[in-house]
């Protein structure tokens, strides 16, 4: 298979996850980015390999696509479903490519400067021959505008999801810089205890959710985590059932401890940060868990060592 981790280079110095679809070998159309034209198109597919992220952290998931969100919808992760979320002012234009060489088919978000924001290859014949039938736009006369993001809370006093959307935004810089502005906790931690975390949680068997950003997407997972590694260089990988996630440390400059109100009430949220202090990867519990689930999960945030 393909290696399409977005941290990969090619042998010519390029980004594997970026600028593919200018290949002599193979064919590009151009797809409707609003919604709802854009979820209708991603749910049509049963068998999808779903990267997004960066060279820091990427997430990768084999399954179908949930109805994907808006910043500022509601938002839900399910085991067993790709959970998308995207900021329609970030995401100029999306493709569907057909490679010639390889016969592979891959659904690209693309962000204002043509990089690939998130990535779906299909996988199988099926969905192949659906993205034939996908509607087009002409390049001539694209879409009107991205669809309108609904009004988002102000972070500084807001929920969960409210922390999740400034990221979005701008990997969550601004917020950052401002964090004293902040109405819930806030601290800086060892970013050397993320393996030890993800190693606890896989040993007990404590479900945990994940959620990895590229400009303008996320694309999150929850579950057990069934195997947890880590190489002398300091990459880390998190396997779930029906993905996995890559951190490269080496790559994070800064972690921080943020608990906001979600649907247990206060909830702790891991957030790595890259040398730009722009978000990449947030470790957390979403929606509704066990009562037992979300006391464990505090209790271990609690005991983490400040930075």
């Amino acid at each position: 298979m393909t290696d399409h981790r977005p941290g990969r280079r090619d042998t010519d110095g390029g980004c594997a996850f970026e600028g593919c679809c200018g290949r002599r070998n193979s064919a590009v159309r151009l797809i409707d980015t609003r919604m709802p034209e854009l979820a209708r198109c991603l749910t049509l597919f049963r068998y999808v390999q779903a990267v997004t992220g960066g060279p820091v952290a990427h997430i990768d998931q084999a399954g179908s696509y949930a109805v994907p969100s808006l910043r500022g919808d509601a938002f839900a992760v399910q085991p067993g479903s790709i959970a998308l979320r995207i900021d329609p002012d970030g995401v100029a234009s999306a493709v569907v490519e057909h490679d010639k060489g390889t016969d592979s088919v891959t659904l690209r978000l693309l962000d204002a400067d043509g990089r690939t924001v998130h990535q779906g290859r299909l996988l199988s014949e099926g969905d192949r021959l659906l993205a034939g039938l996908v509607g087009t736009v002409d390049a001539g006369a694209p879409a009107a505008g991205p669809s309108a993001a609904p009004e988002v809370p102000a972070w500084e006093n807001g929920d969960q999801l409210a922390q999740l959307d400034a990221i979005l935004t701008d990997g969550g810089a601004a917020r950052r810089r401002a964090s004293g502005r902040y109405r819930g906790t806030h601290r800086a931690i060892d970013v050397s205890v993320v393996p030890a975390v993800l190693d606890h949680v896989c040993s007990v068997g404590l479900p945990i959710g994940v959620a990895v950003f590229a400009p303008a997407a996320m694309q999150a997972c929850s579950g057990r985590l069934h195997v947890t590694d880590q190489t002398i260089d300091g990459r880390v990988f998190a396997a779930f059932a029906d993905g996995s996630v890559e951190i490269d440390l080496a790559g994070v400059r800064a972690c921080h401890l943020v608990r906001s109100t979600a649907a247990h009430g206060p909830t702790s949220a891991i957030e790595l940060d890259d040398a730009d202090g722009r978000c990449v990867a947030v470790i957390t519990q979403f929606g509704i868990v066990g009562e037992d689930v979300h006391t464990a999960w505090e209790d271990l945030a609690t005991s983490l060592p400040d930075a």
